[in-house]
């Protein structure tokens, strides 16, 4: 249940603080007094769209506040989002920017706007006047008889086998376009896969090429250069230059030094000498090789060319990738038996699931259009007819105030007769959501004398069972509440306050006469409220 409620700076209201009891709640007030923006802080605080124009005059910001009891479902939401669960009350707070930005808490842990609306969801069930068009909405229409036929649970299964065989009808539709694609390109894939193939490309081998081509092309060239490197070395006389320096070390001992390092030069060069013969050896002049390099180099430039690739490397990773396509048809055929063995399991449980959800409902048809008929009938509506019939997943609720034969109920009902099929839909959902707090807001528009007394007496016992906020102008709902509290605005300031007795005859009697309180209105309001 809700059990306080505190606005800060929200549009015309600028403090309230209030708590509620438990039992059936009225709030009243003149028209223009607020009633609206009250309910709308309390949508805010419930996850509503927010934006500046929430902002009253008295700050740069606007907060709401409500403190809620924490039932089990809301337990089980607040573990989910890794939110703090022990507690038994729940604080839900809202605050609103004049840019527009609004941020949620939960007992003062931040919160996002889903996980807000998600707990609203199981703490408040707000009821407008303009909720009677939700009887044209085949959703609600389907809900409500689900959730009096318990197979809310077997919907929500049903649901999930229809999104598994759907997706698996889909993933079956683009394999087909795939493989009918493949097998459109298949020649083509395969002989551009079978002329890399041939290729017997190797990685870094056009680098490689290219150092042997140069080297084929020169080769006199090269073996002329390697000789005379060769020759030169072999004329100088570093051994006779190094005996030289050790005989020159008996006098001058400095000498000696110079003598080893220039018989380790020595050494480095006669090295030098064989390396370089030894590449004289192996450079060879062969004009067939230099064709054949030339030739696989041709080659791989054109591959490249075609291919449209940089390199050996790239031509090699589309090799990969058209063996893929080619190897991938025979593949795609065995994941293509697999699909369509899923899609026709998925379809067998879908179907199943499917009778089984129709069969409850078609069940369920008679004795809930019967529950909703009696009360109908106790708000009134003696001749009232109400049916409702299940064509496939269509459910479709029919309605006659005359008896005669019932026609779609958003063409047969009248705007009192609406309010009056809504408030008992409402009272029978109430009952098995076992929602801990619902607010009509108007819901007996259209309503006057002995039926409004009727919505009244159904409201109030609602109201036994769980909090009930009911936002009336009516005199014969308001005095069935536990508690009564008044909306007013003055100097553009909206407030509102709990009534007490004498408060409560005198608000009564406005609502009985108008403007002007009789002597007649306080005696009927004192009357209603004894009655």
């Amino acid at each position: 249940m809700l059990y306080s409620l505190s606005v800060s700076n929200y549009i015309l209201i600028g403090s309230l603080d209030t708590t509620f009891p438990e039992g059936l709640i009225i709030i009243s007030g003149e028209t223009g007094a607020g009633k609206s923006i009250l309910l709308g802080a309390l949508s805010l605080v419930l996850g509503a769209k927010a934006d500046a124009s929430m902002v009253g005059p008295g700050g740069e910001t606007c907060v709401v506040e409500a403190q809620f009891g924490v039932t089990p479902a809301v337990k089980r939401i607040l573990r989910e989002a890794d939110l703090p669960d022990d507690s038994d009350r729940l604080i839900l707070r809202r605050t609103v920017a004049l840019s527009g930005r609004s941020r949620s808490f939960a007992n003062d842990e931040p919160v996002n706007l889903p996980v807000l609306q998600e707990l609203a969801r199981e703490l408040v069930d707000i009821h407008s006047q303009h909720q009677t068009l939700r009887l044209g909405d085949e959703r609600f229409r389907t809900d409500a008889l689900d959730l009096f036929a318990g197979c809310t649970e077997l919907r929500e299964r049903t649901l999930s086998a229809q999104r598994d065989w759907q997706a698996n009808k889909h993933a079956l539709e683009a394999l087909r376009e795939k493989k009918a694609l493949a097998l459109r390109d298949q020649e083509y894939n395969r002989s551009r896969w079978q002329r890399l193939q041939d290729a017997r490309l190797t990685p870094g081998e056009l680098e490689t090429l290219d150092i042997e081509q140069k080297q084929l092309a020169h080769a006199e060239e090269l073996k002329e250069i390697l000789y005379g490197v060769q020759n030169a070395l072999e004329q100088i006389q570093l051994k006779e230059a190094t005996r030289m320096l050790d005989k020159g070390a008996k006098f001058i001992p400095s000498l000696e030094e110079l003598s080893a390092r220039m018989e380790s030069a020595r050494l480095e060069l006669e090295d030098i000498q064989q390396e370089v013969e030894k590449l004289g050896t192996r450079t060879e002049i062969s004009p067939e090789r230099l064709q054949e390099v030339e030739d696989r180099l041709s080659l791989l430039y054109e591959l490249m060319q075609k291919y449209g690739a940089t390199s050996v490397e790239e031509l090699i990773e589309q090799r990969e990738q058209l063996g893929a396509l080619v190897e991938d048809l025979s593949s795609m055929e065995e994941e293509e038996a697999a699909l369509e063995a899923r899609v026709k399991e998925s379809q067998h449980t879908y179907e199943t699931l499917h009778q089984e959800l129709l069969s409850e409902r078609r069940k369920a048809a008679g004795p809930f259009a019967q529950a909703i008929q009696k009360q109908l009938r106790a708000l009134e509506l003696d001749k009232a007819v109400f049916e409702v019939v299940v064509e496939g997943d269509s459910v479709q609720f029919l309605f006659s105030s005359t008896g005669k034969a019932p026609t779609d109920i958003t063409k047969a009902a009248s705007g009192g007769e609406l309010s009056r099929i809504m408030l008992s839909l409402k009272s029978v959902m109430a009952r098995l959501t076992q929602m801990p707090t619902l607010v009509f807001d108007e819901i007996d528009t259209g309503v006057s004398g002995s039926a409004a007394d009727k919505m009244g007496s159904l409201v109030c016992q609602m109201g036994a069972d769980m909090q009930v906020f009911a936002i009336t102008h009516l005199p014969q709902v308001a005095a069935k509440g536990h508690a009564h509290y008044l909306v007013s605005k003055t100097n553009d300031v909206t407030s509102m306050k709990c009534l007490d007795r004498n408060g409560r005859v005198q608000e009564l009697a406005r609502m009985l006469s108008g403007a002007t309180v009789t002597p007649a209105a306080i005696a009927n309001a004192e009357a209603l409220l004894n009655a």
